[in-house]
């Protein structure tokens, strides 16, 4: 088959509404039942599994099974990354003063979530931009590299950027951010800056949701940190 038709039949596999909605609800990082899948699509169990064997059978998903349950997520960070880029897709609106600070909502994903398996919305951005301005990280294309001060800065978290950077997955990769038409960081120094973050409880995930709160030892870090009011 040639790439005319492969790209063909791939956008016709993920704009099917079911199937986007399935993959839409995994961007999280989460590993869901089928049943959960199908009642975040509204359709029913043996309509949600002919979706997710054929999302498997593209390499969009993966599935691992524990006793009698099977779960579902994404095959790996590059089905998120092609998930979030559709998503910038959507056209930009306008946004009143009030709307913003409906965005700002602690509750809203557009102020501070998870894209896959790091930081996204305002707060993921603001941070990328305070890293940037502080020359902890520069941006170099489509990827960030880190200085030596932003090594000793991610060491003071407990994040050993060295050895992230060994790794085969990309290191530190900009992500266009969706809502905020801005790139955030990502790749495995996104990921495990978010994870200590969490450990930190500077950030705090929401149950069923990829809307992330920022507690009030959060807010000092990031002030004190980053000079960063949130």
């Amino acid at each position: 088959m040639n790439v005319n038709l492969q790209f063909t039949a791939l956008t016709s596999l993920i704009g099917e509404p079911v199937r986007a909605t399935i993959l839409w609800n995994l961007l999280d990082g989460r590993a869901l039942t089928a049943t959960e899948l199908a009642m975040l699509a509204n359709v029913s169990p043996p309509g949600a599994s002919m979706h997710l064997n054929k999302l498997v059978q593209a390499n969009l998903l993966a599935v691992e099974s524990q006793g009698r349950h099977r779960y579902y997520k994404l095959a790996n960070a590059e089905v998120a990354f092609a998930v979030e880029a559709l998503a910038n897709l959507i056209p930009a609106k306008g946004e009143s003063q009030s709307s913003l600070s409906k965005t700002r909502s602690l509750n809203d994903p557009k102020y501070c979530r998870t894209c896959y398996d790091h930081l996204a919305g305002t707060v993921g951005v603001e941070i990328t931009e305070r890293l940037v301005k502080q020359k902890i990280i520069t941006p170099n294309e489509k990827d960030y590299d880190v200085t030596r001060k932003g090594i000793k800065f991610f060491a003071d978290f407990g994040v050993d950027a060295e050895e992230l950077r060994r790794r085969r997955r990309f290191f530190a990769k900009t992500c266009l951010d969706w809502s905020e038409r801005k790139p955030h960081l990502s790749g495995a120094l996104g990921a495990e800056f978010l994870l200590r973050l969490i450990e930190l409880d500077w950030l705090r995930r929401i149950h069923d949701s990829r809307a992330v709160s920022i507690t009030s030892s959060g807010k000092k870090g990031f002030s004190e940190t980053l000079k960063l009011e949130l």
